[in-house]
């Protein structure tokens, strides 16, 4: 036994006895590994997006946003349907709220959206500033558009712009040091909120 099961012995009352009951019903196996200070979030989920990557995305059969209008705004965590672009709760959100808007059309460049889908999702990403102010107070906003692999989308077969409610603090060590982010509340929930919100603005 180790130097401080011996200390604990020698100087606790019923600290030998107690030792010896620890190794009697004490097998020998031992995992492989050695512990260290790290947390670990499992995200079995996220698997079948790794496994795939970018190819999971090869035509619009296999498009989730292709397919998310196609399905109810429950289901698919949409907040508002327009006429040639919609909004919805990115699934693997950065902040409480991050929302995306998406068109239609299954495209995957800026320069490949008409006058129209442009003025329309222009319009969209400003509505849903409002709306996010309006619900939950964000004290900033993120707002882009990754363009192709090497442009860092996640899905670059369908154009989508982020819309990311920002507030003071989010950046903390949480995410930046252990890569993590903390959502406090439910995708569903987040949905009715903002859907509401929306509603009322309108």
């Amino acid at each position: 036994m180790g130097e401080s099961t011996n200390v604990y012995a020698s100087t606790h009352p019923g600290g030998a006895s107690q030792e010896a009951a620890d190794a009697a019903i004490t097998d020998d196996f031992e995992l492989a590994g050695v512990p260290d200070s790290f947390q670990r979030l499992w995200t079995p989920y996220r698997m079948a997006y790794i496994k795939a990557g970018q190819d999971q995305v090869k035509d619009e059969e296999s498009c989730p946003f292709c397919a998310g209008p196609t399905r109810s705004d429950e289901d698919s965590l949409i907040i508002h349907r327009g006429k040639t672009a919609y909004v919805i709760l990115n699934l693997f959100p950065y902040n409480p709220g991050h929302l995306l808007i998406c068109p239609y059309r299954h495209v995957p460049d800026y320069t490949d959206i008409t006058a129209e889908e442009t003025a329309e999702m222009a319009a969209l990403a400003q509505k849903s500033m409002r709306v996010l102010r309006h619900v939950s107070r964000p004290t900033g906003f993120n707002l882009g558009m990754n363009q192709g692999v090497t442009g860092g989308a996640g899905i670059a077969a369908h154009l989508h712009q982020h819309v990311v409610p920002r507030w003071a603090g989010d950046g903390n060590f949480f995410p930046i040091i252990a890569e993590t982010k903390a959502i406090p509340a439910t995708l569903g929930d987040i949905r009715l909120d903002l859907a509401a919100g929306w509603a009322e603005l309108d």
